[in-house]
């Protein structure tokens, strides 16, 4: 009776530690891989696997696209068209697209409506919206998107019982009117990974301005059966833990997600690519053989996507960390047909197993008396949760693996030590049975939190990099996108490879501005003369491509950049979820400003003097003077970085100095003589007309410094 007591209170105490720490989701990422072994070891196809066909656009569609059609990616939205023809001319029963059109097409609006046709022509379709919180130019339902709201009865009522995460978004990207007028339904495609990052269950609809939108997988179906039944929906209802729709009970959670049973791994479910359905479907047209028979596409819902890694729709499963998108929305199709989601088990009825089984099983162990019998108590009773979690996954339940297991353990650990405290002569059996099974870092990982990622930084001083391409607005608006995407890659692995030879780290990209510094996260003593040498390092390598970049852009593109050194935050900063390593303060906003100052005085570089005392050893350059920047009001001395050291520059420097010296002591007229003799220089005639102007007033005055009044 005694060992009795010990074991119920241990199992008491271990439940409660394991299942406050579950609470918290403190087993989740063991619990979820645990479910991948089991996903790994039992999928398997079901009776609605073959009702489903897929569409991929796989890289051989996209290189086949290349070599016989001469399209570049993105395809013109007509190269679809034959898509839905043909799985209409093989009486599929409903086509969904894993596509946001959320664009018009870049060849034109007859483009778009080439689509449009083919979608009012063929079987019913359902195009992708995305939903969200942060990210979507609607907040309220478009009048051009077909306004076919689900009738889910106790709808408002659920929502309003209990806070919903995830569920009601306030934000949606709809496709364009001519792909969305003709679809009988709209389906989101806003997907949703567990802590681990892998998608293992999925929401079945999300709600947008009052109105339930399905996931696309749910949406197939419900288009299908909306055209089948002149224009009606099945009885849905939604309370707790369950969504009905027909005769079909959908076991979800808290937000409305269910888990799903993928079915195996990539390719389970019959899938073509779109070379193969393009070129099957011209053939048809022209009389001859397809590569493909339509019939394949008989009363089948088709799905098309991406799985080509260029197009980035690549997704974890637990099968795969590479999964098609479309590949999980098919999967809870196939789920939804099959009626077979995963149900987990209700939090009380594990929390009951797992006492009483951790009851049982330190008992045992407090008797088992010889080495061996404890030995196999434990391989047994700690096999029980994971023979249990395998074999109720072929009936549809989730068990909850971790939190049984820890259970088990933290009380049969404690069994151990009991029976060491109140039988010393079984000390060396313990020990000899339990340090083949468990290790004391094992043991301490189980009981310890996870670490918290924390934000932070530290103040150095750094030398700050800022460019900018000159008028580059008017080049983007010129060029198509794909040649603009093209030529800012072009341009922005040139800098960067510069920058990183120097031993910059890069901050982040704006378009086409580069922003970089030196001195962190390593410490470089000569990080001003490496900044500054970067900065003419770059302009030499864009003078070299220039004439290739003019060729595809019409223009010349010049480059402005500033430098500036100074103390500075850098570290990890933005929130707990998602942090950058950047720099902020003000000797940063400075470096900014002098790329921008570099319009004013027709230069392309411009450092501050903190830069140019650690940099003019390296270089030759010269002082364009003292400025005011907007945002600052002390001036700031800086120069133009023109050669490195031993280099013959284009202009002399000493000369420069001296005229800009007869600028500074007034002598206006002497200073305007000799900016004159560089009539080919920006700066000099800068000065040049200020110099004049200054002449021609009788009490002409000036302090030598340049009040900037744009950025």
């Amino acid at each position: 009776m005694k060992k009795f007591l010990y074991a119920l209170l241990l199992a008491t105490v271990s439940a409660a530690v394991v299942f406050g720490v579950d609470r918290h989701g403190g087993w989740d990422r063991w619990e979820f891989a645990s479910w991948n072994w089991r996903v790994a070891a039992r999928a398997a196809p079901s009776h609605a696997t073959e009702d489903i066909k897929l569409i991929l656009l796989d890289q051989g569609s996209l290189d086949w696209a290349v070599q016989e059609m001469g399209l570049s990616w993105p395809w013109p939205r007509e190269v679809y068209a034959p898509i839905i023809q043909f799985a209409s001319r093989g009486g599929a029963r409903a086509v969904a697209f894993d596509v946001l059109y959320t664009e018009h097409s870049g060849f034109g609006v007859a483009d778009d409506e080439v689509l449009g046709e083919a979608i009012k022509d063929g079987p019913p379709f359902t195009p992708a919206v995305f939903l969200g919180e942060g990210i979507g130019r609607f907040t309220a339902w478009p009048d051009y998107v077909p306004d076919r709201a689900l009738p889910i009865a106790g709808l408002t009522d659920w929502l309003a019982a209990q806070p919903r995460d995830d569920v009601v978004m306030p934000r949606a990207t709809f496709p364009i009117p001519e792909v969305a007028e003709p679809s009988t339904l709209v389906a989101d495609v806003k997907g949703h990974s567990d802590v681990d990052g892998i998608i293992r269950r999925g929401a079945l609809f999300r709600v947008f301005d009052d109105r339930a939108v399905p996931a696309l997988g749910l949406a197939a179906y419900l288009a299908a059966y909306y055209e089948e039944h002149d224009g009606h929906w099945p009885n849905m209802q939604i309370a707790e833990g369950r969504l009905q729709i027909g005769s079909r009970r959908i076991p979800i959670d808290a937000n409305g997600r269910a888990i799903f049973r993928y079915r195996g791994p990539s390719g389970t479910h019959q899938a073509f690519s779109v070379a193969q359905i393009i070129q099957s479907e011209l053939r048809l047209q022209a009389g001859e053989q397809p590569t493909v028979s339509p019939t394949v596409f008989e009363n089948a819902y088709v799905f098309l996507g991406f799985s080509a890694p260029g197009l980035l729709d690549l997704r974890p499963t637990p099968l795969s960390p590479v999964t098609p998108g479309v590949e999980v929305h098919t999967t809870m199709l196939d789920n939804f047909l099959a009626q077979d989601f995963a149900r987990p088990l209700a939090r009380r009825s594990v929390l009951g197993f797992s006492w009483l089984w951790a009851v049982l099983a330190t008992t045992v162990l407090l008797w088992a008396g010889k080495a061996w019998r404890a030995t196999l108590a434990f391989v047994l009773f700690m096999s029980g949760p994971w023979i249990a979690g395998f074999v109720l996954y072929d009936f549809h339940i989730w068990w909850p693996i971790m939190p049984s297991s820890m259970t088990l353990l933290l009380s049969m650990i404690g069994g151990v030590v009991v029976s060491y405290a109140l039988e010393g002569r079984q000390k060396v059996f313990i020990k000899g049975a339990f340090k083949h099974y468990l290790s004391p870092a094992v043991i301490e990982q189980i009981m310890r939190d996870p670490d918290q990622l924390k934000l932070g930084g530290e103040r150095r001083t750094l030398s700050i990099f800022f460019s900018d391409l000159a008028g580059f607005s008017a080049i983007s608006e010129k060029l198509p996108p794909q040649e603009l995407t093209q030529l800012l890659n072009d341009y922005l692995t040139d800098m960067t490879s510069i920058i990183l030879e120097e031993g910059g780290t890069l901050d982040k990209y704006e378009g086409d501005a580069i922003i970089a510094f030196w001195n962190a996260p390593l410490e470089q003593p000569d990080h001003a003369l490496r900044a500054a040498r970067t900065a003419l390092r770059c302009q030499r390598k864009l003078a070299e491509r220039r004439p290739a970049f003019k060729a595809r852009t019409g223009v010349d593109l010049y480059m402005r950049v500033g430098v500036n050194t100074g103390d500075v935050v850098v570290g990890n900063m933005g929130s707990h979820d998602r942090f950058d390593y950047t720099v902020l303060g003000d000797a940063a906003n400075l470096a900014s400003r002098l790329e921008g100052a570099n319009k004013a005085f027709g230069t392309a570089t411009m450092v501050a003097e903190s830069t140019w005392q650690g940099a003019q050893d390296g270089l030759v350059g010269r002082e364009i003077g003292h400025i005011t920047v907007v945002g600052r009001k002390t001036p700031v001395r800086v120069y133009e970085v023109l050669g490195l050291a031993g280099e013959t520059p284009p202009i002399d420097p000493d000369a420069f100095a001296a005229a800009l010296q007869l600028c500074v002591q007034a002598e206006w007229a002497e200073a305007a003589d000799a900016f004159a003799a560089w009539p080919d220089d920006p700066l000099a005639q800068t000065y040049l007309r200020k110099c004049r102007a200054l002449a021609d007033e009788p009490d002409g005055h000036w302090d030598a410094v340049w009040n900037l009044t744009e950025k």
